[in-house]
C-alpha cells in the first residue's frame, strides 16, 4: 500500500509543482506538462513488454529492483539541474511504474484466500487514490514551503521504506507457483470485453477531466480558490468511491465495474447538460469523481478473475490501455477545445463512457457468466 501511494505520488506530484518546476529550471509550462504527459505514455507501451521480460522472476525480487529504481529515480530527479535530467529520472520512474501494477496484484493477493481477493485489490487501490487526496496536496504545499526538490526526494524516502520491507518480509516463490498467477474464471472473450471498456472509459474520463478546472471556472463560474477547494472534494469522492467499491468487490464483481463505469458516464454527462449551475455541477462533479477510482480498481480485479493466461501480463494489459487512455483522452479534448468549447470535451468524454458501458453490457449479455455464489 505504501509503495502504491508512492508511485501515484510520484506520478501526479508534477501537476501541482508545474510552475516551481517551469521557473526553477526555466523552461515552459508545456515542456513541464511533458513530465506528466511522457510518463503515461511510457507506462503504456512498457507494461507488456516488462512483464513479460521478468515473467519467471521471484515477485519479491522483482518489487524490490522496481522500489529501488523508484529510490534512484527519484533523488536524481531532487538533484537535476537540467531539464532534460529531470525528464530521464521520470521515465525512468514510469518504467517502474509500469511493471509494478503489473506484478503487485498477483503478490498481494496471493498472500490471501482467493476469497477476498476484492478486498485486498480495493486495500491497494485505496493507498493509491490517497495519492490524489493527501500526497500531491502535501507535496505541493511543501515545494511552496522549501522548493520542489524536497517532495520529490521524500519519496524517495518512502520507497526506501518499502522496499526494505518488502525485501524482508515477503515470501520468495516463483510466480507461476503462486495460486494468484492465473485467473480463477479464464475467459478470452471476457478478456478483450474489459480491456476494450478500460481504453473507452479512461479516454472518456481524461478527455473532460484533462480540461475540469476551465470548466469550473468558465462554465460552473466559481472562484480560482473555490476550484481547488472542488478538487480536493474531487479526491474525496474518489476515495470514497474506491472504499465503498472494494467492500462490494468480492460478491459482485462485474455488476461493481459496470456500475462504476454508469456513473461516470452520469456524471460527465450532467456536467455537460447542468454544469452552468453551481449546486448541480458540484454534484455532478462528486459523481464523476466517485467512479474514476473504482473503474481502474475494478478491472484491475476483473483481470485477476478472467485472465485467459497469467494474471500479470493481464494486468500490464490493463495499466498499459488505461495509461494509452489517459494519454488518448487529454490529446482529444485538445483537439475538441478549440472546435466546440469546454463543455463540448465533457460530451464526448460522456458518450465515450457510454460506449464503454454499452460494450461491457453487451458482453456480458452475449457471452457473460452469474455472478459468482459466495
Amino acid at each position: 500500500m505504501l509503495a502504491a501511494f508512492t508511485f501515484n505520488t510520484a506520478e501526479n506530484l508534477p501537476i501541482g509543482l508545474l510552475e516551481l518546476i517551469s521557473e526553477s529550471l526555466r523552461v515552459s509550462l508545456s515542456a513541464v506538462g511533458l513530465l506528466v504527459t511522457g510518463y503515461g505514455v511510457t507506462v503504456a507501451v512498457s507494461s507488456v513488454p516488462l512483464a513479460h521480460a521478468v515473467r519467471a522472476l521471484p515477485r519479491r525480487h522483482v518489487l524490490t529492483g522496481l522500489l529501488a529504481a523508484l529510490v534512484v529515480s527519484s533523488l536524481v530527479a531532487a538533484l537535476a539541474n537540467s531539464y532534460w535530467l529531470l525528464l530521464a529520472a521520470r521515465l525512468l520512474t514510469a518504467l517502474a511504474q509500469a511493471l509494478f501494477w503489473a506484478v503487485m496484484g498477483p503478490a498481494a493477493v496471493g498472500l490471501f484466500s482467493p476469497a477476498v481477493r476484492g478486498r485486498v485489490v480495493g486495500a491497494l487501490s485505496i493507498a493509491g487514490s490517497l495519492a490524489l487526496v493527501l500526497g500531491v496536496p502535501a507535496g505541493t504545499w511543501l515545494g511552496r514551503q522549501s522548493g520542489w526538490q524536497v517532495p520529490v526526494a521524500l519519496l524517495a524516502g518512502l520507497g526506501l521504506v518499502s522496499l526494505v520491507t518488502i525485501a524482508a518480509l515477503l515470501p520468495t516463490s516463483r510466480p507461476e507457483e503462486e495460486h494468484a498467477a492465473y485467473g480463477t474464471r479464464p475467459d478470452a472473450r471476457r478478456f478483450a470485453t474489459v480491456l476494450a471498456a478500460v481504453a473507452l472509459s479512461a479516454t472518456g474520463a481524461f478527455t473532460g477531466y484533462t480540461y475540469v478546472v476551465r470548466f469550473l471556472g468558465g462554465v460552473s463560474g466559481f472562484s480560482p480558490s473555490a476550484v481547488s477547494a472542488l478538487l480536493v472534494a474531487f479526491g474525496v469522492a474518489c476515495l470514497a468511491g474506491v472504499s465503498v467499491t472494494g467492500a462490494l468487490l468480492d460478491r459482485f464483481p462485474q455488476a461493481s465495474l459496470t456500475a462504476a463505469v454508469a456513473t461516470q458516464a452520469v456524471g460527465m454527462l450532467g456536467l455537460y447538460a447542468a454544469g452552468a449551475r453551481p449546486v448541480v455541477a458540484v454534484v455532478f462533479l462528486v459523481l464523476m469523481g466517485s467512479a474514476l477510482g473504482p473503474v481502474f480498481m475494478t478491472t484491475q480485479n476483473a483481470m485477476l478473475h478472467c485472465a485467459p493466461g497469467r494474471t500479470d501480463m493481464a494486468l500490464a494489459a490493463n495499466s498499459g490501455s488505461y495509461n494509452a487512455g489517459i494519454a488518448a483522452g487529454a490529446a482529444l479534448g485538445g483537439l475538441i477545445l478549440p472546435l466546440a468549447g469546454v463543455r463540448g470535451t465533457f460530451l464526448a468524454g460522456g458518450l465515450l463512457t457510454v460506449g464503454a458501458w454499452v460494450v461491457l453490457v453487451s458482453g456480458r449479455l452475449l457471452h457473460g457468466r452469474p455472478e459468482p455464489a459466495r
